[in-house]
């Protein structure tokens, strides 16, 4: 729900993007059916992302109704597909190069989340399947509903992952239990999610609201380029030695104690 005191950036195309000082809420606005993904909301979710203010620190995302999402809407895959969009079918007969075009234009929705001047928060309650759970992947942390079901279905369909979800999977849960997940589309509950990682938080739903909140609180109280250094740094570890990650340690501090004695750029 919209508070009085938040201002409505735009609501469109099952997306509703609301900002209340240094906190952004986007909302997946279908509940009647289940908060299903198209390419346009997918469209929406890149307008928001592109349409942040920059005094925005904590980005939320959540889904009204009983669930986050429960994925692509299914009429993607009818010949009809949507009013005004090619059918799947249809890029599935367009060349290589056309095809590999359209999926990076869908995967810009699910990218912008990892920005490093934000901290985004997937606030997650009943079933996260599909893009759905690429979504919940997509975001920096993630608090969920004791209902949660997490799923990965692209696998059972006969398709893969491709929203970006695949890589922040592995990172949090490891290959083997990725592989796991994604080769036999099972449910993740919350007591699960939380134990291996996937899931920051598990409360009970009518709890959710309020631990997105606290937790908001509790990184906003940290100075902003502290946060945004440290995430800077902790997104680079994979890609680093550890004399490498050393080093980058080292030089962010640098900045730090620069800009703290007022000797910064």
């Amino acid at each position: 729900m919209t508070s009085l005191d938040s201002v409505l950036v735009f609501d469109k195309d099952g997306v509703r993007l609301t900002v209340e000082d240094a906190v952004a809420t986007v909302t997946l606005t279908n509940p009647a059916k289940r908060n299903a993904q198209s390419p346009a909301l997918w469209r929406a979710l890149t307008e928001a992302g592109r349409s942040l203010p920059g005094s925005v620190r904590i980005v939320v995302l959540r889904g009204e109704g009983t669930s986050f999402s429960a994925g692509l809407d299914r009429q993607a895959f009818t010949p009809e597909g949507f009013d005004g969009e090619p059918s799947f079918l249809d890029l599935a007969r367009g060349s290589d190069e056309d095809l590999d075009a359209v999926i990076a234009e869908y995967q810009e929705a699910f990218t912008w989340w990892r920005r490093r001047d934000i901290v985004s928060i997937a606030a997650v309650q009943g079933h996260a399947i599909g893009a759905g759970f690429q979504l919940a992947l997509a975001c920096d942390l993630r608090v969920v509903a004791e209902d949660v079901q997490f799923a990965m279905r692209e696998t059972s369909l006969g398709l893969v992952p491709d929203l970006t979800g695949t890589h922040p999977l592995v990172s949090l849960v490891g290959y083997a239990r990725a592989l796991e997940i994604c080769a036999t589309g099972r449910f993740v509950h919350a007591e699960e999610a939380e134990r291996i990682g996937l899931a920051n938080i598990a409360v009970p739903a009518d709890e959710l609201d309020a631990a997105v909140r606290d937790l908001s609180a509790a990184l906003l109280a940290a100075p902003r380029d502290a946060v945004i250094e440290t995430k800077a740094l902790l997104q680079g570890v994979s890609g680093r030695s550890y004399e490498d990650q050393r080093a980058a340690e080292r030089a962010a501090q640098a900045r730090r104690l620069r800009d703290l004695a007022g000797l910064g750029d």
